[in-house]
C-alpha cells in the first residue's frame, strides 16, 4: 500500500471565469472561459479554445478527493503558467495576478490546511511585480511564486530578475520555475501537444542553467528555487558544462563553481515519468533535492506519484524524502 504522505508542489489551478481587463477592448493574450458542458470550461485566449479544463481546476472538494488514490497529505497549487501573463500591459498583468493570488488563497482557505499556495507576479513590471511579492506572502498568506522558464523571452538568470529574487530571498518566499512559451517550436514536428511534452524540458532545462551560468545562486545563495519536469534537460547539459570548464576559460570564468556540485542547492519535481530517470535524477542532483510533481489535474500528469516512487527501487529513507520531507524543507513548512 502506497503511503498518503505525499507532498505534491506542481499542481495547477484554472478559475471558472475571469474578470474584465482594465482595457477595452481586451488586451491580446486577455483570458476567459466559456462552459463546455459537464463541469468543463473552455480557457479562451485570443478568441480561440488555449485548454479545456474539469472543475478539478477551480474545485476545491473535487480535487480534495482525489488525494487518497495520490497518496498526498498536501498539494502545492500555482497557476496554469499560460495565467502567468507577461505578455498583457504592466497594469493588466498586475490585475491578473492578483486576481490569481486571491483565487488560490480562497482554495487554500477552503481545504482545512490540505492546500497550500505558490502566487505569480508582473514580472513584465519590477516595481509591480516587488509590489505583490509581500502582499501574497503577508496579505494573502501564500507559501510561494511561481515563475516562468523565461519572461517574454528573456531567461530567468538574466541580470535583470536580480531584485526579484534578492527579495524572494529577504522574505523567505521560495520560487518553483515552470516551463512557458518554450523556444524550439519552429522545430517540432508533429501535434499541438508535443510542445508540452517535448519543448518544456528543453525550455526549463535552459531556465536552469542560465542560474548556474550567471552566478545566481552566488549572488543569492539563501535562495530556494525549483523547476519542473525533473529540471528537464539539466542533468544531460551538466556533463558539458563541467567539461567545458577545461576547455573554455570564459566558461571556467562565468561558472566559477563546479555546476555539478551547485546543482546539489537547487530543487526539482519528479515529473518524469519513468523510473531509471528518476533514479538518474536522484544521482544527479541529490536524494535531498528532488520533490512529487504531478502536473495535476492535468491529462498529462503523473496519476499515481507515490507508486512511481515505491517502483522505482529506493529504500525507505529516500522514498521519505521524496515524497515530502525534501518539499517541507523547500518550503519552509517544517512543522505543518
Amino acid at each position: 500500500m502506497s503511503c498518503r504522505c505525499g507532498v505534491d508542489v506542481h499542481a495547477h489551478v484554472v478559475p471558472a471565469q475571469f474578470p474584465r481587463s482594465l482595457t477595452n477592448p481586451s488586451p491580446r493574450g486577455w483570458p476567459s472561459t466559456v462552459e463546455a458542458g459537464a463541469c468543463h470550461r473552455q480557457v479562451m485566449i485570443d478568441g480561440k479554445n488555449y485548454r479545456t479544463v474539469s472543475d478539478h481546476c477551480w474545485s476545491t472538494s473535487r480535487r480534495l478527493a482525489d488525494f487518497q488514490e495520490l497518496g498526498l497529505s498536501l498539494q502545492v497549487i500555482s497557476p496554469m503558467p499560460e495565467l502567468l501573463g507577461y505578455w498583457l500591459p504592466a497594469a493588466d498583468g498586475a490585475l491578473l495576478a492578483r486576481y490569481m493570488n486571491e483565487q488560490i488563497a480562497a482554495m487554500v482557505a477552503e481545504s482545512g490546511g490540505r492546500l497550500l499556495g505558490m502566487g505569480t507576479v508582473p514580472l513584465q513590471d519590477m516595481n509591480l511585480a516587488l509590489a505583490e511579492l509581500p502582499h501574497l506572502k503577508h496579505s494573502l498568506g501564500l507559501v510561494g511564486v511561481e515563475v516562468g522558464s523565461n519572461i517574454n523571452g528573456t531567461v530567468i538568470g538574466d541580470l535583470a530578475f536580480d531584485p526579484f529574487f534578492e527579495a524572494c530571498v529577504d522574505l523567505d518566499i521560495p520560487v518553483f520555475v515552470h516551463a512557458l512559451r518554450p523556444a524550439g517550436m519552429d522545430r517540432l514536428v508533429g501535434p499541438a501537444p508535443l510542445q508540452q511534452i517535448l519543448a518544456y524540458p528543453t525550455d526549463v532545462g535552459l531556465a536552469a542553467a542560465s542560474v548556474l551560468t550567471s552566478g545566481l545562486l552566488r549572488r543569492h545563495p539563501r535562495l530556494r528555487i525549483a523547476f519542473s519536469h525533473g529540471g528537464g534537460t539539466l542533468a544531460s547539459l551538466l556533463p558539458r558544462l563541467r567539461q567545458s570548464m577545461s576547455v573554455f576559460p570564459a566558461i571556467a570564468e562565468c561558472l566559477v563553481l563546479d555546476p555539478a556540485e551547485q546543482v546539489r542547492s537547487m530543487y526539482f519535481d519528479t515529473l518524469v515519468f519513468d523510473g531509471p530517470m528518476l533514479r538518474h535524477l536522484v544521482n544527479v542532483f541529490g536524494a535531498t533535492q528532488l520533490m512529487v510533481g504531478t502536473d495535476y489535474p492535468f491529462n498529462f500528469r503523473d496519476q499515481k506519484p507515490m507508486q512511481r516512487l515505491e517502483q522505482s527501487g529506493f529504500d525507505a529513507t529516500v522514498i521519505e524524502q521524496l515524497s515530502h520531507l525534501n518539499a517541507r524543507r523547500y518550503l519552509g513548512i517544517t512543522n505543518h
